[in-house]
């Protein structure tokens, strides 16, 4: 049973890792829309509302709280104790990577130095 949770951990910090990636990229946008608009008494409700908009950033938004929902699944089968440290390890190392990729300044050697430290730390907790 551990095995299939597992994988499941992985993907759910794979996803999480990613679109942690893309929404700082779509907050990045938000943030530029912002500045270029006359600075007026805009509420926050309202800041708020034109990041929905912002389908860069919505769409990777309802993709991690999915990731989320299938985490809390997980949690009634696998001690909080092993997917905790698996999903978050592996969130941290695929927004790394997905930062990279995505163009975000990394020293890359320590990045993927980490991340493989990263990934040899998840082999030994589900092994």
């Amino acid at each position: 049973m551990i095995g299939r949770d597992a994988e499941k951990m992985v993907a759910v910090g794979l996803v999480w890792g990613a679109t942690n990636a893309l929404m700082r990229k779509g907050a990045l946008i938000w943030d530029q829309a912002l500045k270029s608009t006359p600075q007026t008494n805009t509420s926050q409700l309202k800041k708020w509302l034109k990041l929905l908009l912002i389908w860069q950033y919505t769409l990777p938004f309802l993709i991690n709280l999915s990731a989320s929902a299938t985490f809390f699944s997980i949690l009634s089968n696998t001690p909080i104790s092993l997917a905790v440290p698996v999903t978050n390890a592996t969130t941290f190392a695929a927004t790394a990577v997905f930062g990279m990729i995505l163009g975000e300044e990394t020293r890359v050697g320590l990045a993927l130095f980490g991340t493989s430290l990263i990934v040899f730390g998840v082999y030994i907790c589900i092994t």
